[in-house]
């Protein structure tokens, strides 16, 4: 059978556009030519996210996953689909399912498999009173990025003053509305005053854009005791800006640094107040956590059903248009979760 890929022809040096990429027909076994194992997925959701400009590169960061090889598929891309056909245990025709073959409309997944340290290996979703693309978001790896991070810097008890940059990304909108119900006063910052508005008036924190108003004012106007957590989904000036506003002995969760992810970095120039301040910071990776991801169903399942937490998306229809869902999420231009629907 044939089947639409995306796939990558070069290398984005600046920004990401569409000519960096082309759809390809390809062939794939049919529902009656599957091995022993396999399983074939007609995708419906394929996720955006920004950790994949990373693997745009010739190399990827070391201990990262890998660059995408160019002129082929692109594995490990956490996508939501539904069975076609099946030759293996567990798995059904109509079933809804999770795994790590996305950009592409039709994948041929091995079951019991591996992927992405487990979180895109192939599983059956419950979608009885939840919207299949969820598990992309608040139930699957954006959510658990999430959650790991506020565990990982101890933050799962609330209780102090908690700042996230990207406030209203995927991963911050998530970051700011767990850390409101575990008992934290939140703030969040954003590039623009529509998604400032949407984090006071529907996450439900304090929020500023950093364009309208100088993050160090911002901080010292809002928490002028200081702040306790810093989620980090920015680096660069955000992350200079959380080191002077931190307490002593307050906590660094490092998500991620959007804003060196098409250019040069640029290191804080204060880090030395790390040492001052007897701060911690920690690195982490949601994939690497999924012994929280049973706790992270039961507790944000619950959220979203009772309307504790607010989820929203940047949705963008046809395999196509992927490259431009993500060059608009690394510019600021999408709110949520950023899904290509299929």
């Amino acid at each position: 059978m044939k089947s639409a890929q995306l796939h990558v022809t070069t290398y984005p040096t600046g920004p990401v556009g569409p000519e960096q990429f082309v759809v390809a027909q390809v062939d794939l076994p049919g529902p009656d030519e599957l091995a022993v194992g396999e399983v074939l997925v007609r995708n419906t959701w394929t996720s955006v996210d920004p950790g994949l400009r990373l693997r745009l590169r010739a190399a990827a960061p070391d201990g990262y996953f890998a660059a995408f090889p160019l002129g082929e598929a692109m594995d490990g891309i956490l996508t939501v689909g539904e069975v076609v056909a099946s030759r293996a245990d567990g798995f059904a025709p109509g079933d809804t399912v999770s795994h790590s073959l996305g950009w592409r409309e039709h994948a041929v997944v091995r079951a019991g498999e591996e992927a992405m340290n487990g979180i895109g290996t192939l599983r059956r979703l419950d979608v009885t009173s939840t919207q299949p693309q969820w598990y992309l978001g608040p139930l699957g790896p954006m959510g658990l990025t999430a959650y790991s991070g506020l565990a990982v810097v101890d933050a799962l008890d609330g209780g102090g003053v908690l700042w996230v940059s990207a406030g209203a990304g995927a991963v911050g909108s998530l970051v700011a509305q767990f850390a409101r119900e575990l008992g934290h006063r939140v703030i969040a910052t954003a590039g623009s005053p529509d998604k400032v508005a949407w984090l006071r008036d529907q996450a439900g924190v304090e929020a500023f854009s950093y364009r309208d108003e100088p993050l160090r004012a911002g901080l010292a106007r809002l928490a002028p005791d200081g702040i306790d957590v810093y989620f980090d989904n920015v680096g660069g000036d955000h992350l200079e800006a959380a080191l002077d506003a931190l307490r002593p002995h307050g906590r660094i969760a490092m998500c991620g640094t959007v804003s060196d992810y098409e250019s040069e970095p640029t290191g804080p120039r204060n880090i030395f107040l790390a040492t001052a301040k007897h701060l911690t910071i920690q690195g982490f990776r949601g994939s690497l956590h999924l012994d929280l991801l049973p706790e992270l169903e039961q507790r944000v399942g619950q959220w979203l059903r009772d309307g504790s937490v607010v989820y929203r998306e940047s949705v963008y229809d046809g395999l196509a248009s992927a490259p431009e869902a993500m060059a608009d999420m690394l510019a600021g231009r999408t709110v949520g979760k950023t899904l290509v629907r299929l």
